[in-house]
């Protein structure tokens, strides 16, 4: 289970950030994770994975503290940020096997996982080739494989259909499914709700720093579409 318990985060010199922040997802859940720009996702993503150190609050993950032991945290979860950041100087296989031996993973699977990822997300004629000259689809599509291969109990997307092709948002959108069926928990962060709608069981919806909306996708529609719900949300506000 992932646990966050009243997370808050305040930057210093502004008023910005997030306040006392909870949700808590179970294997298998798929949670869309939905606010207006500015609302405080990524801060509250950020805290989760341990890139931003939080002022009050905890996070756990199958019983693994992020602030006790934040190595082993880690080595639990896979997340792509909105904006991918890679090493322009290292070739796209350079890199999925730095990141494999920051995850200690076996040869084998490390070659069947990314054989299976690479013919999926269509980067095999890519990958020898320096990350520098990639497009952003496919330095998302790269970040996928290595968030992917080392097989996460926690996967944490931040708007990760920004510049994917078609074909590669079929493949995502299928593998969350699949993974959360194996039993995966996904936060998954989007501004395209229609998509979460159809693929998401739980919903949170934060709003300056604030959540406003924790429950089941099921409950929400009963009231009307997530759209509806979500313009709702923010003209109460």
């Amino acid at each position: 289970m992932l646990s966050v318990k009243n997370i808050s985060k305040t930057y210093k010199g502004s008023n910005k950030g997030v306040k006392n922040v909870s949700l808590e997802l179970n294997q298998g859940d798929i949670c869309a994770f939905i606010g207006a720009n500015g609302a405080g996702k990524t801060t509250t993503i950020k805290s989760i994975v341990g890139i931003h150190a939080f002022d009050e609050g905890e996070v756990t993950l199958c019983n693994t503290d992020v602030k006790d032991t934040p190595e082993h945290f880690k080595s639990l979860i896979g997340y792509a940020p909105d904006t991918p950041m890679l090493y322009d100087n290292m070739t796209g296989k350079a890199y999925i096997e730095l990141v494999a031996s920051l995850y200690k993973m076996e040869k084998v699977a490390l070659d069947q996982n990314v054989t299976y990822l690479l013919k999926k997300l269509e980067l095999e004629n890519a990958i020898h080739e320096l990350i520098s000259s990639y497009s952003h689809g496919m330095k998302q599509r790269l970040v996928l494989i290595s968030l992917f291969m080392h097989n996460p109990k926690l996967i944490i997307l931040d708007e990760p259909f920004v510049g994917l092709d078609p074909n590669a948002t079929h493949f995502l959108t299928s593998e969350m499914k699949r993974r959360a069926n194996e039993g995966v928990i996904i936060l998954y962060s989007t501004h395209v709700l229609e998509v979460a709608e159809k693929i998401c069981n739980k919903l949170v919806i934060l709003n300056k720093g604030e959540v406003v909306v924790n429950d089941t996708m099921e409950n929400v529609l009963q009231e009307a579409s997530l759209n509806d719900i979500f313009r709702d949300v923010m003209s109460d506000e």
